[in-house]
C-alpha cells in the first residue's frame, strides 16, 4: 500500500532539517566552531533548533505513517501533517526571534506539535479498535 502522504510530510520535515542543519553550518563557520557551539548563544540556538526537530520527527512520522497504513482518512491525515510542518517552522523561529526566551512562535511551535502528537495517537488508537 503507497504511503503518499507520509511520504510528502516527510519529504517536506527533510527538507527543513537539512535548511536548520545548514544554518548551524553556516554559523559554526562563521564563527570559526568546528565542534559544539563554543558556548555561542546564537549558535547554542541554532544547534537546538535542530535538535528538537529531530528529536520529534520519528515520532510524529511514524505514527503518521502507522495512521496512513491502517487506513486513517485523508483529510485527517492532511490536517496533522500540515500543522505538523507550520508547528516545526514555527518553534525554530519563535526560538531564535525570542533570544532563546520567551516568543509566541516558540510557545505555538510547541503547543502545536504536542497536539498534533495527542490527536495521531488517538487516531491510531481509534484504528486499533475498528
Amino acid at each position: 500500500m503507497p504511503v503518499k502522504i507520509t511520504a510528502l510530510y516527510l519529504s517536506l520535515t527533510a527538507i527543513l532539517a537539512l535548511v536548520l542543519a545548514f544554518r548551524v553550518v553556516r554559523l559554526r563557520r562563521s564563527r570559526k566552531i568546528g565542534v559544539g557551539t563554543g558556548k555561542d548563544k546564537d549558535l547554542t540556538l541554532c544547534v537546538r533548533c535542530h535538535g528538537n526537530l529531530l528529536e520529534y520527527a520519528p515520532l510524529v512520522l511514524l505514527m503518521l505513517g502507522a495512521a496512513e497504513l491502517n487506513g486513517a482518512d485523508s483529510t485527517w491525515l492532511h490536517l496533522c501533517g500540515g500543522l505538523w510542518v507550520i508547528a516545526r517552522v514555527l518553534h525554530p523561529w519563535g526560538l531564535t526571534q525570542g533570544g532563546g526566551g520567551y516568543h509566541p512562535g516558540r510557545f505555538l511551535g510547541t503547543l502545536v506539535t504536542w497536539l498534533v502528537i495527542l490527536a495521531l495517537a488517538g487516531v491510531n488508537l481509534g484504528l486499533l479498535l475498528v
